[in-house]
């Protein structure tokens, strides 16, 4: 099996019910144990609160769901520090860097997001897929 690593907004639909397509697949993607880092659980609970409008104890049972299914990865100063190298490299907003330095750092050999450029590889070991392609 693939060591995954699963963006907030990947995870967010997940509980999306107006985009049942990206809902599905991103329950498919849940289903494989994909690492996450508190970074996706923080973001993925203030967007089921915003953007979702679900109520607060509906996003606590999602992350709470998260964090029972998923593997964590704790972010570390080393994280921190790799990122900021990313940054420099690639120019990539921060946040979406710790999501790419967490990744790395659980061995993951893809990141799921929608938001990064799809089919990109980082330092030959992480290939960034969009999901919803």
């Amino acid at each position: 099996m693939n060591n995954i690593f699963l963006d907030s907004n990947t995870c967010v639909y997940a509980f999306d019910k107006s985009a049942p397509e990206k809902q599905q697949k991103a329950f498919d993607l849940l289903k494989e144990s994909p690492f996450l880092s508190s970074q996706v659980i923080i973001e993925t609970y203030n967007a089921c609160h915003k953007k979702l409008k679900l109520s607060q104890t509906v996003c606590e049972e999602t992350v709470l769901f998260l964090t029972d299914i998923c593997r964590l990865v704790e972010i570390k100063a080393s994280t921190i520090r790799t990122a900021i190298f990313f940054k420099r490299k690639y120019g990539f907003s921060f946040l979406d860097l710790m999501f790419i330095s967490a990744a790395l750092d659980a061995s993951c050999s893809v990141l799921y997001s929608e938001d990064l450029q799809h089919n990109q590889l980082i330092e030959n070991k992480l290939t960034i897929i969009n999901p919803f392609v």
